[in-house]
């Protein structure tokens, strides 16, 4: 355990001092602006301390990150718009509607290839070719066609999911209902199954 922890914390540490080092870099010309105007000069200690206390700083340093998320986890309420929280709901009911129809809708389309030769030979293809187009490219046409229709909210999201979810069912499942022997489904019938 100690042999596998240190390497993982020693990446963690380097990468939390590059982040605190990328934040002194990226505030110090606003930090440097503001000691100009007031016509102040800082200790070196003192610079690096104020461009990581920063209100609006370009890159926030680590600990700001966390109490930020402390802030909006802990501190506001559940139902607040500001509340990660409450994102994190919005986020997951979209997904998980979204990976219910692609479920329902993979089966469907398994059942009916397996079962129908046509259904095999037209839509497999276009099946697997839709997964060729990656989902960065469609989802924001999804969702600016949706809106266009009048359809906001959950379902353009969901309806994303539903596009990433149906594809490994369907194919699941094709597989899966093509694998059985003939003596198993002999066997099957053998039983009234």
């Amino acid at each position: 355990m100690r042999n596998s922890a240190f390497p993982v914390l020693a990446i963690l540490a380097v990468i939390i001092a590059v982040w605190y080092a990328g934040a002194v870099y990226m505030n110090a010309p606003w930090q440097r602006d503001v000691y100009a105007r007031a016509g102040t000069e800082a200790s070196p200690i003192q610079f690096v301390k104020d461009t990581w206390a920063q209100e609006r700083p370009v890159l926030p340093a680590p600990h700001q990150v966390a109490e930020e998320i402390w802030n909006t986890t802990v501190e506001k309420a559940i139902t607040s718009k500001r509340s990660l929280v409450y994102h994190a709901w919005v986020t997951l009911s979209s997904t998980l509607l979204g990976f219910i129809i692609g479920t329902a809708f993979g089966i469907l389309l398994a059942v009916g290839i397996v079962h129908v030769r046509s259904f095999d030979m037209s839509l497999m293809p276009w099946i697997i070719t839709s997964q060729t187009i990656p989902i960065l490219a469609i989802a924001p046409m999804i969702i600016v066609v949706l809106a266009a229709v009048g359809i906001t909210g959950l379902l353009p999201k969901a309806f994303i999911s539903t596009y990433l979810s149906f594809f490994p069912v369907t194919v699941g499942m094709v597989k899966g209902l093509r694998s059985p022997d003939t003596i198993h489904l002999d066997l099957m019938h053998t039983y009234s199954a």
